[in-house]
């Protein structure tokens, strides 16, 4: 284990520790200071780039005003998830149980018995979205990324399991993670995939505000296989609250791609709605990636 990956284990577990005895006041005070003090000489370079693009400006005429909101928001993100595991969560579920919308195309996939792949973006709280799925309709499957150091990826683990969530690991399971996760939308489940940022050489290209990057083939990749429903959804914060989304279900006569599109199309709407919600700090659009990435990915540059 490398003294990095050391100090993130040390850092995630006292976060876990001590935000959650934290009077909430307090807690949101001292996140805001880090976020502005992260966001001081313009905020994080990558962030702007990408702002940049949903709003269609130079870098540089990204107001200042949204990357203080976008840091705002992300550290909000991390201060509720360090202090989800010590809520109510049957209470947190009906908390935000009227700030869901959509609700009924969930309910109408779920009722074709054939499963869900519900696909979301980086944006607002989705393990709070989490909380709600598994308080209303039981237990879903999602996958993790696996982490470094281990001990790292497990806290991650334990986390989200605690909140009612089935977690597979994309890598170095039993099992492959899709022969899972078919297996649960077999059985009338769900499956929920963040589903923004391609980390595989096998994505899918798409147009994302008017420029070329790739999205995860699983998503729609899962829902033709198996008969699912494959429905787009949306988190973003508001000023007292949450707000959530599921988006009418996606046509799979387009074929994979065609429908991967349409994932693309639906979620750029919604972020252009909710700009300051999406947590997406990473190069993400073809541009943006080193030519050893796009060889990797298979992308000719």
């Amino acid at each position: 284990m490398t003294f990095s990956e050391t100090a993130s284990d040390l850092a995630y577990a006292s976060g876990w520790r001590l935000v959650r005895s934290m009077p909430g006041v307090v807690a949101s005070g001292l996140f805001n200071a880090g976020a502005d003090y992260a966001n001081r000489n313009g905020g994080p370079v990558q962030l702007r780039r990408n702002l940049a693009r949903v709003m269609g400006v130079h870098p540089i005429a990204v107001p200042d005003v949204l990357m203080r909101a976008a840091m705002r928001s992300y550290a909000r993100y991390w201060q509720e998830a360090f202090r989800l595991p010590s809520m109510d969560l049957a209470e947190t579920a009906r908390a935000i149980d009227a700030s869901v919308m959509g609700r009924e195309h969930l309910e109408a996939a779920l009722a074709r018995g054939k499963g869900v792949v519900a696909a979301l973006p980086h944006s607002g709280n989705w393990d709070l979205a989490g909380v709600w799925l598994a308080q209303n309709h039981g237990r879903f499957t999602t996958v993790a990324e696996r982490l470094k150091p281990e001990s790292l990826f497990e806290r991650f683990v334990a986390f989200r399991e605690s909140l009612g969530f089935e977690i597979v690991p994309a890598t170095g399971g039993e099992v492959p993670p899709t022969q899972v996760l078919r297996e649960r939308l077999a059985d009338g489940g769900i499956v929920c995939l963040l589903a923004d940022r391609d980390l595989t050489s096998g994505g899918i290209p798409v147009d994302f505000f008017g420029q070329r990057t790739s999205f995860p083939a699983g998503p729609a990749r899962l829902a033709a296989e198996t008969g699912a429903a494959l429905l787009p959804a949306h988190c973003w914060f508001t000023a007292d609250g949450w707000g959530f989304k599921v988006e009418p279900e996606i046509d799979m006569a387009a074929g994979l791609a065609g429908a991967t599109q349409q994932l693309a199309d639906v979620f750029s709407l919604n972020i252009v709605r909710h700009p300051a919600d999406w947590h997406m700090l990473q190069p993400l659009w073809w541009e943006d990636l080193s030519a050893a990435r796009l060889e990797r990915m298979g992308v000719a540059h």
